[in-house]
């Protein structure tokens, strides 16, 4: 077996802002530009270009979608993902993705998600040049229109544009530099590159350029949505890196519930009348949420606490039929559908013999259609479960490329 090594290129993926002039009522990233939002449209060329660590910051409270782009768009490379939630300014959701970052890595770049359509040549030509010496690396592309310098209404003279760039991202910078420019920081900075300029001009420091690309706007207003989802329309950009998806996988689940919970009993999808309520933060279906676990485990998208958590209110007091569609709507995100599951109770109480059939009919129909086993053992009374303290479920489940 191969091993791969580990990266010395890092990328953070700022998409931790609100998006107000973009109005969509969302966080910028996780809006849809065609059936990607446009976190995935980012990453898709962060893993087109060499291979690197992506650390991805996620507007508080969205982690569990930034995340479920990120696998999706990693496919094969899922192991070198992680999320990160934001801070209150850009400056310091970048710090918080540089506290993330691997002791190997050697080059960081910074990116923001909203360039959602940068080409992987972007992110090769900034890293080359960080490695052949530059402390910190800016994409630029020539400012086209004629500028003028105004006085309110009133123009007062114009400006050589020859001397003009608009900057873009990735900005690259050798990892020692950026950490040090971010631990000597003592204001707010527009960008990465003005950060660490100020901190290596005392010594003499440049930051380099090198060429950006047209394709590298910033979506911010809406008609920078229009033009993005036209551009895709025209010319789809699909995930060039992530492996196509050819054979099974399975995943393994388990969940545990306690008695003690308000209203009356949820497991297995249905209502339990006179039996006593399990505790949890939705309805305490430990046969649901198991399965929810196998088939993000199979797909390789996390576990139920990362998108169905106490972060998520929306959960709270939900049933089956809620956890299993989005499931099934996840897994269709990254490419996979459900092959089939089976799930294992283990319970003192209910009995399940008198409503196997139904069970599995009500978790079938919250899954699209797809064959659902239950099986149930009382523990012979032994453990918590024997002693009717509560609920354990264990499930398999069989994904299958879509």
């Amino acid at each position: 077996m191969t091993v791969e090594p580990v990266p010395t290129v890092a990328v953070v993926v700022v998409a931790a802002g609100s998006g107000t002039r973009l109005g969509a009522g969302a966080p910028k990233a996780l809006v849809g530009l065609d059936r990607h939002t446009i976190l995935r449209h980012a990453l898709d060329g962060v893993f087109a270009a060499p291979s690197a660590q992506v650390i991805v910051v996620a507007p508080e409270g969205h982690e569990g979608a930034a995340l479920t782009d990120a696998l999706a768009a990693a496919g094969a490379h899922h192991d070198l993902v992680s999320v990160v939630p934001g801070g209150p300014t850009r400056q310091a959701s970048v710090a918080a993705g540089l506290a993330a970052v691997w002791g190997d890595v050697e080059v960081v770049l910074v990116h923001d998600a909203a360039r959602a359509l940068t080409p992987p040549a972007v992110f090769e030509r900034v890293i080359r040049a960080v490695r052949a010496g530059a402390p910190g690396v800016l994409p630029v592309v020539p400012v086209v229109d004629t500028i003028k310098r105004v006085d309110g209404a009133v123009v007062t003279g114009a400006v050589d544009r020859a001397e003009l760039s608009a900057a873009q991202t990735p900005q690259g910078f050798d990892r020692a530099v950026l950490d040090a420019a971010y631990g000597a920081a003592e204001r707010e900075y527009t960008d990465d590159a003005a950060l660490v300029g100020d901190h290596i001009a005392a010594r003499g420091g440049r930051i380099t350029t090198v060429a950006g690309d047209p394709l590298s706007f910033k979506v911010t207003t809406p008609d920078d949505l229009v033009r993005a989802r036209s551009l895709l329309a025209q010319h789809p950009h699909p995930s060039p890196t992530s492996a196509p998806v050819t054979a099974p996988r399975v995943g393994i689940g388990t969940d545990v519930h306690g008695f003690g919970g308000e209203g009356a009993l949820w497991l297995a999808g249905l209502e339990w009348p006179g039996e006593p309520a399990l505790s949890g933060h939705s309805d305490g279906d430990a046969v649901a949420h198991a399965i929810v676990d196998a088939l993000l485990a199979a797909a390789g998208l996390g576990d139920i606490g990362t998108h169905f958590g106490t972060d998520h209110p929306e959960y709270a007091g939900a049933h089956a039929e809620a956890f299993l569609a989005r499931t099934v709507d996840l897994l269709r995100t990254a490419g996979w559908r459900v092959g089939n599951v089976s799930v294992q109770v283990q319970a003192n109480r209910p009995r399940f013999a008198a409503r196997r059939a139904e069970a599995e009919a009500a978790l079938s129909a919250a899954l699209g259609g797809a064959s659902v086993a239950v099986s149930a053992t009382t523990t012979d009374g032994l453990g918590f479960t024997g002693r009717a303290e509560g609920v354990a479920a264990f499930a398999v489940a069989l994904v299958l490329p879509a």
